[in-house]
């Protein structure tokens, strides 16, 4: 009696260890196989990452081309790059066709504004705001804000009273909303030193700032772009662009890169070009 205990004792010892390693090894089954993925899924990311850089090269190539009928034209435009198995977006953009928040004047910073949505009072007052932030000193212009604005609407920093160091920065500037600088942002630039946005490469929202020109002017303007000469067009490229790659393996893995860079000329023993901002995925 006692020997048969003892066996059913073991048998049941012997299958709960069954069970308990047939667990084990379930459970590092599916660790295996949650590893697997992980991988294959970091791995499409470095390629798609490195599709997007490749075309981030590429266009900085095809803007100086020494070919001016084949030079990529820095209007806003498409262009497509096969990379290996990824198909690769490009699209460039001339700073110098922006608003530069260091050097634009009033109106064409008021005439922005305007043309993103805001009331004629509210895009004087931050025109007003922009052109405090970047001025020295601490005495506020007629409906601008320096520092007793900004503690008087609550916020813990005042104007950088200099030069913005960003784009970016113009989001603390007082009396601007989220939904405006969505609007704004893709004309902003701190890299043409402009006064005005240069018509032959400005962006419609762009155009719209600079004051006389007008809805019709504007269009008239990017009109004229369909139909006038590539080469011509090309040959009018600035010197600092930004460019946004974007890269799309075929089984939908996606990466995206956007750099603002200023080209230096192919000559021996120089750089080509400089990055001035490097930014990865989707942005604001």
């Amino acid at each position: 009696m006692s020997g048969r205990r003892e066996r059913g004792v073991a048998l049941l010892i012997v299958l709960w260890g069954c069970t308990l390693l047939a667990i084990m090894l379930g459970g590092f089954a599916a660790l295996a196989r949650t590893e697997g993925l992980q991988a294959r899924y970091q791995f499409a990311q470095t390629r798609a990452h490195y599709a997007a850089e490749a075309g981030v090269m590429r266009a900085i190539e095809g803007l100086q081309s020494t070919d001016v009928a084949s030079r990529w034209i820095a209007d806003g435009r498409p262009y497509l790059f096969a990379f290996d198995d990824a198909q690769v977006t490009i699209t460039i953009v001339d700073e110098d066709g922006k608003v530069d928040l260091n050097a634009a004047s009033g109106d064409v910073l008021a005439g922005l504004f305007k043309a993103a949505g805001a009331t004629d009072d509210k895009a004087k007052a931050l025109s007003a705001a922009v052109q405090d932030w970047r001025r020295p000193g601490d005495a506020a212009s007629p409906n601008g804000a320096k520092k007793p604005q900004y503690e008087a609407a609550g916020l813990p920093y005042g104007p950088r009273n200099g030069p913005f160091a960003t784009v970016e920065e113009a989001r603390m500037v007082l009396g601007m909303t989220s939904s405006l600088w969505a609007a704004v942002a893709p004309a902003l630039t701190i890299w043409s030193g402009r006064e005005r946005p240069n018509t032959e490469h400005a962006q419609p929202l762009a155009l719209a700032a600079i004051p006389g020109l007008g809805q019709a002017g504007a269009d008239a303007i990017l009109a004229s772009r369909g139909q006038a000469n590539g080469a011509a067009i090309a040959g009018g490229n600035g010197v600092t662009h930004t460019i946004r790659a974007e890269a799309i393996l075929d089984d939908g893995t996606r990466s995206s890169l956007t750099s603002t860079v200023r080209l230096r000329g192919i000559r021996s023993g120089n750089q080509p070009y400089a990055v001035l901002r490097w930014r990865e995925g989707d942005v604001e």
